[in-house]
């Protein structure tokens, strides 16, 4: 007994010294429990493995591979800079922000009345179910694993469909997540699925396409940055080419993509 008194003493005592030890300076710098938690529901949320289905939309990339505007990983690059930063990826950052912002404030009426101008600004057919049948989806499942507060309240003062980024906006106030990280996690999660879209199609290998994602960082930051400054005043698409090929993939003979 005394042999292996000596070895428990020995083991522990290492360990009760290290207690009085400095506290590491990034240690001073950990979340709050609420940050933690903030981060861990917009991390899941905005994951592909998060079941909205986006895998099943290419956003008219598909068409736009047909018709031969992408060939290889630089033209889809720049393809995808414009839709983000002309397109469609600044014009859903700017609903995400309108409301969150509504949503934040109870701000019923104005959330309906963003709520109604995003869906109506859907530019073609497939890509009113693409975004409507994604925020559907986020709704329905936010609602069934990761209900709150007032959640409920918000949905159902929009008495239309919720588009994917309408939906995001909604869920991320309800939850108190701020809205620059919501807004950069959520063009983070778009860009993501048009590259995995594009690199099916191409096709593209991973590395690729990890290096088209890289060189769209500093556009999706600038995107992010323009969306939470705009007005729904400042809402417009410049991509004519992108928004013809939504329309162009409804009767494309065969395809993969929903959209």
């Amino acid at each position: 007994m005394t042999g292996i008194a000596t070895t428990i003493i020995t083991t522990i005592t290492p360990m009760l010294m290290t207690t009085s030890e400095p506290v590491p300076p990034d240690a001073r710098s950990e979340m709050t429990a609420d940050e933690g938690a903030a981060l861990y529901r917009l991390m899941t949320w905005l994951s592909p493995a998060f079941p909205v289905g986006a895998f099943s939309y290419s956003s008219g990339i598909e068409w736009a591979v047909e018709a031969g505007d992408i060939t290889d990983a630089a033209s889809l690059r720049d393809w995808l800079a414009a839709m983000l930063a002309d397109g469609s990826g600044f014009c859903d950052g700017v609903f995400l922000a309108q409301t969150h912002r509504a949503a934040s404030s109870n701000d019923n009426a104005g959330l309906r009345e963003i709520a109604d101008l995003a869906a109506a600004f859907v530019p073609s057919r497939e890509r009113q179910l693409e975004t409507s049948t994604q925020g559907r989806a986020f709704i329905d499942i936010a609602r069934a694993a990761w209900t709150c507060d007032g959640l409920d309240a918000l949905i159902a003062a929009c008495d239309g469909p919720l588009v994917y980024p309408v939906a995001v906006g909604i869920v991320s106030a309800a939850h108190n997540i701020p809205l620059a990280p919501a807004m950069h996690g959520f063009l983070h999660a778009v860009v993501s699925n048009w590259i995995s879209a594009g690199a099916r199609l191409v096709p593209l290998g991973q590395t690729d396409s990890q290096r088209i994602l890289a060189a769209l960082e500093p556009v999706v930051v600038a995107t992010a940055a323009r969306a939470l400054r705009a007005s729904p005043d400042d809402l417009g698409s410049a991509t004519f080419r992108a928004d013809l090929a939504g329309l162009r993939h409804e009767t494309q003979y065969t395809r993969l993509f929903r959209s």
